[in-house]
């Protein structure tokens, strides 16, 4: 099971490279985020196919976007400047929350 947590850690990367580009993309006129862009998700999308083998596919996809979310919006608070406001901040939280709940507690996935 462990393996299969580390594509989808793997494909949660993949996914905020990919997000981060596309934001960089100008969409599609620049060849070099463009180019990472489409690299980034055919990576996570590979990556997500190992964990969806063994997971339900609600909690992988809970998983994969919840993190995601948080992820591209640290990166894009740290690196790019874009604040978040409380609200934000708070949504963000209950959706880590979320994630945790259900890696903790939920009885669908084999731990």
């Amino acid at each position: 099971m462990a393996k299969h947590y580390l594509f989808l850690v793997a494909a949660i990367f993949a996914e905020v490279l990919a997000t981060t580009s596309l934001a960089r993309s100008e969409s599609f006129t620049r060849l070099g985020p463009s180019l990472i862009t489409i690299a980034g998700y055919a990576v996570a999308f590979w990556c997500l196919s190992f964990p969806l083998r063994v997971m339900p596919t609600g909690v992988v996809y809970a998983i994969w976007s919840g993190m995601g979310i948080v992820l591209i919006s640290a990166v894009a608070w740290i690196w790019y400047r874009q604040s978040l406001d409380f609200p934000a901040l708070l949504g963000m939280t209950l959706i880590l929350l979320g994630v945790v709940i259900v890696n903790v507690f939920s009885q669908s996935i084999g731990h």
